[in-house]
């Protein structure tokens, strides 16, 4: 059931305006731009029990059948808002207009909602779709690689180098000449020192005092390396936005938008190469791989415990992907709601997420649902 909220609608101008501002916001997202959604628009955001499209479904998945006025008044928005996201959702496949009564006017239209199944796995199907893009990029940088392999020179705003002692030496100055933020994906092998971790450790933390946002992408078992791990631990305690991914494709490291060095393993010996990139084409193209992973991942988690699920946590995370609040959950499974707020708490830190949308996307990766 859709609690009611409480208050008076707005004025019709002020719900004019809203409406016309949610219109333009879902044109720039449409269009490119950064909207609040970065994996599929509407499909993604509906199951976001916060935003308006997500309140909106909700309440329409509450009953078989509903006009807009009647949503409006269970989701505590004005009509026109809920017009504008119902047009949205119809764009998007998730609602559809089953009654018109012969008018061309939709506030007179019944409308009815997708199932919320079909919603979660097509997200799941643009998620597995992004991360076949991520590894394509990979396969293309591999053969970048082996020609830029074909000799030791400069090509332009490419830079190859071999000595690890000068890979160490670029990586210093990349943070230190970064004014904005430092951009990591750092994946096994961790082949350095306990001293070159400790001096990394120095320099990062006084960077980032300095005002310096640093963004690391690891790979799922990272912090349970003996050596690289606790750094990486500390390093997020100290303000270090981390995120892990099950296989990031590729190392890399990215200062600002003025240089980057991707590091490849060698085939035919042992170490590794590094590409130095400056502005370039291919810099461009770097930090949109590391943004698109970065949007594919979820927030580290370094606890470290595996945790086992039995067929109740199982139910709570079909209902918590499908936007059910606790009450609704406890209600749902005969819980008592302590309960539920408790097991929620302990599934959202396990699986790395901030909502609960992204602990179902996470579960089902993991084989849970």
């Amino acid at each position: 059931m859709c609690a009611t909220r409480p208050g008076r609608f707005p004025a019709a101008a002020t719900r004019r305006a809203r409406a016309t501002r949610y219109a333009r916001a879902h044109r720039r997202t449409a269009d490119g731009g950064r909207g609040r959604d970065d994996l599929g628009g509407a499909m993604h955001d509906v199951l976001d029990p916060d935003s308006e499209r997500g309140r909106v479904y909700r309440c329409l998945v509450a009953r078989p059948r509903a006009l807009a006025a009647d949503l409006a008044h269970s989701a505590g928005l004005d009509e026109d808002t809920v017009l504008a996201v119902l047009r949205d959702l119809a764009e998007e496949g998730i609602a559809v207009a089953v009654d018109t009564a012969g008018s061309t006017d939709d506030r007179h239209h019944v409308w009815e909602a997708l199932p919320p199944g079909r919603v979660v796995e097509t997200v799941l199907q643009r998620d597995a779709l992004r991360q076949a893009t991520a590894r394509r990029a990979g396969a293309e940088l591999e053969r970048l690689y082996r020609f830029a392999r074909r000799d030791t020179g400069s090509y332009g705003a490419l830079d190859v180098v071999e000595d690890p002692a000068e890979v160490l030496a670029a990586s210093r100055r990349l943070q230190l000449a970064a004014r904005h933020q430092v951009r990591v994906i750092d994946v096994p092998p961790y082949s350095g020192s306990p001293a070159h971790y400790a001096d990394q450790e120095v320099l990062q933390r006084r960077r980032m005092a300095a005002g310096v946002v640093y963004r690391a992408i690891y790979q799922g078992c990272a912090f349970e390396d003996p050596v690289a791990g606790p750094n990486m631990a500390r390093m997020v305690e100290a303000g270090e936005q981390a995120r892990t991914l099950d296989e990031p494709p590729l190392k890399l490291a990215i200062g600002d938008d003025d240089l980057a060095i991707v590091t490849l393993p060698a085939d035919d010996r042992p170490g590794v190469v590094s590409l130095l990139v400056r502005p370039s084409s291919l810099l461009h193209a770097l930090t949109a791989v590391f943004e698109t992973l970065w949007r594919l991942a979820v927030p580290a988690s370094v606890a470290g415990v595996d945790l086992r699920i039995d067929d109740r946590d199982r139910r709570i995370l079909t209902l918590m992907a499908s936007g059910a609040t606790d009450d609704a959950i406890a209600r749902r499974l005969g819980l008592g709601r302590r309960t539920v707020v408790r097991r929620v708490s302990v599934l959202l830190a396990h699986l790395g997420a901030t909502t609960r949308f992204q602990a179902g996307v996470q579960a089902a990766r993991k084989g849970w649902l």
